[in-house]
């Protein structure tokens, strides 16, 4: 589900964060895409993450949520990344993001209840789609909504964070530092080494 984007100043906050986070040792599958292996001394990784802010039944939502904001499909998504593993422990170590997410929670597990009378992880994935689409699009927006909007804001946006800060979402988004070269590429502008013809900056 596309988003609006982080603003400059989380974007900041969280990815201190999660080179912090790197560091934790009780992750199952996140892992930072940074890091440097040790090999000596490393210890294997948990089989089982244990959660450090959410309930279980909260934790089991938030897992759902980022599944639906990047889905697996050809390629591996939040699921296999542990997108939710990441948005747990950063909510854990953020004072700032834990009132609005227990807010957003409470109003997803009331609007469910409402709408449909059964919790949402019971819910089929065109109802949860139908549920979560009013929140994520600042087109669809409604009013009356502003809890749920901004609760699935900062899950998307840390689910965001959590995925491509990990080898799977750089491998996704082909960055450059995973691909060695022996040489520096020449620049494919020969006829015009200046540049003159490429447009001006627009910032």
């Amino acid at each position: 589900m596309a988003g609006q984007g982080l603003q400059r100043r989380e974007i900041l906050r969280v990815i201190g964060l999660a080179a912090v986070a790197s560091h934790f040792p009780g992750f199952a599958k996140w892992s930072y895409a940074a890091a440097h292996s040790h090999a000596e001394g490393e210890k294997p990784k948990p089989q089982h993450y244990t959660p450090q802010f959410f309930s279980a039944p909260d934790y089991a939502v938030i897992a759902r949520l980022t599944e639906l904001i990047i889905p697996s499909d050809e390629t591996p998504g939040a699921l296999e990344a542990g997108a939710c593993e990441f948005v747990d422990f950063m909510v854990a170590h953020d004072a700032e993001q834990q009132p609005p997410l227990r807010a957003g929670l409470s109003w997803l597990t009331d609007r469910c209840q409402r709408e449909f009378s059964r919790p949402f992880l019971e819910l089929t994935e065109p109802q949860q789609t139908a549920l979560l689409e009013p929140l994520a699009y600042r087109a669809k927006h409604r009013p009356g909504e502003e809890p749920g909007q901004e609760f699935f804001r900062r899950v998307r946006d840390l689910t965001v964070m959590g995925f491509y800060s990990t080898p799977i979402g750089y491998r996704e988004l082909s960055n450059p530092a995973l691909h060695p070269w022996g040489l520096s590429p020449a620049c494919p502008h020969t006829h015009d080494p200046g540049h003159t013809h490429l447009p001006s900056a627009k910032w």
